[in-house]
């Protein structure tokens, strides 16, 4: 009989030449899904960036909103707001500030400014995400590269480029936080224009008087350092960006390496029938099980307590650095100026005020944060 004439196989013979069977894909048993041919994923195709995007978004704004109320009393005591930086330092104090503002504000005074973090954290969390997983999968192509120092380089690359695209947005939002007149308060266009136009050499020796025959040089020294560094106008809206950067490489950095390897630790042979869900169907290929609640929270709150401590510091400078227009003289201080103030007022403990409001904001945030997206990349199937 020739090939053309032989009738076609049966279910029988399918299991002998390895094609699938839906008989036999109707009996499998349930603990054979993990070894089931999956889907692979292309990390650079417009679907995946989309959906990455998408998910580190929604994590952003859920984390952000949970803990709205704190960020706001820290940015008041970082920034040493005239009215609350006397309770400053205790949690005694942190409940008062936040009952003072509730009382002279109500309730949406604890959310000032979180419109203007929203609109942030959204494409700055989409843009961390997005951006570590394209990182990553250049730097770690597979398991053989996973190595301690290429998780925290991607994530240091990964805050970094969100924090570039984002950082106006969270000037804006700081400033509207650190305001707290009910009389005159500013809207989002006044400040706006107010960074725009706020002239950062203002006070500084430029300004002062010369003598007349030093006048010609002087306007024409002056015009050339108006073309090299502008006295107001865009830059303005990076003021603090130094070290912001220098801040966020530590803080991302840790967060997803500690993240991913405790991860890894919940995810051993020994605990993982506590720790982990069963595979999702729509899992692509290589991609490890997901966490239990509890242990994803516990994942994502450990990266945020290490990460905190270690960048804390830094983003004291940033506060002071970015308020430096809305008090004083608005002169630009650099950060080795900022850090020298702040010794100078209260030593070293001036570097770590608000830490303790830090852990409990950060904590929480950081779970919500990878709880959320690692739920959202299951939705999606990414």
């Amino acid at each position: 009989m020739s090939a053309l004439s032989q009738p076609p196989l049966s279910d029988n013979n399918d299991r002998h030449v390895g094609r699938p069977s839906r008989d036999r894909a109707a009996v499998r048993p349930a603990g054979d899904e993990a070894v089931m041919p999956r889907k692979q994923v292309d990390k650079q195709s417009f679907d995946y960036l989309w959906r990455s995007g998408t998910a580190g978004g929604f994590a952003g704004c859920a984390a952000k909103t949970a803990v709205a109320p704190l960020d706001r009393v820290k940015i008041l005591f970082q920034a040493r707001n005239p009215q609350y930086v006397k309770y400053s330092g205790s949690w005694a104090g942190t409940i008062t500030a936040m009952s003072e503002i509730y009382r002279l504000e109500g309730s949406a005074g604890l959310f000032r400014g979180h419109s203007a973090t929203l609109l942030r954290v959204f494409p700055y969390a989409g843009i961390k995400f997005l951006a570590y997983e394209q990182i990553r999968s250049y730097f770690i192509p597979n398991k053989q590269h996973e190595t301690s120092m290429r998780r925290l380089t991607s994530g240091s690359l990964a805050g970094a480029t969100s924090v570039f695209f984002t950082y106006p947005l969270e000037l804006i939002r700081v400033r509207l936080a650190f305001e707290t007149k009910r009389e005159g308060r500013s809207s989002l266009s006044s400040i706006c224009r107010q960074i725009y136009h706020e002239d950062p050499a203002a006070g500084s020796a430029r300004d002062l008087p010369r003598p007349a025959a030093a006048g010609s040089v002087g306007a024409a020294a002056d015009s050339t350092i108006e073309a090299v560094v502008p006295r107001s106008g865009l830059i303005n809206f990076y003021r603090g960006f130094g070290p912001t950067i220098l801040g966020m490489l530590p803080y991302a950095g840790i967060s997803f390496l500690v993240h991913d390897t405790v991860g890894d630790m919940l995810r051993h042979p020994l605990i993982a029938a506590h720790t982990t869900l069963r595979q999702p169907k729509n899992a692509p290929q290589g991609k490890a099980a997901p966490l239990k609640s509890w242990a994803e929270l516990f994942a994502g709150g450990m990266a945020g307590l290490i990460s905190q401590t270690s960048s804390y510091p830094l983003e004291v400078i940033r506060r002071r650095m970015q308020v430096a227009g809305a008090v004083g003289d608005g002169h630009r201080l650099r950060i080795a100026e900022t850090a020298a103030l702040i010794m100078k007022e209260r030593g070293l403990s001036g570097f770590f005020v608000g830490l303790t409001i830090g852990y409990v904001k950060v904590v929480p945030m950081a779970a919500v944060s990878f709880y959320t997206y690692e739920r959202f990349k299951i939705v999606f199937g990414i």
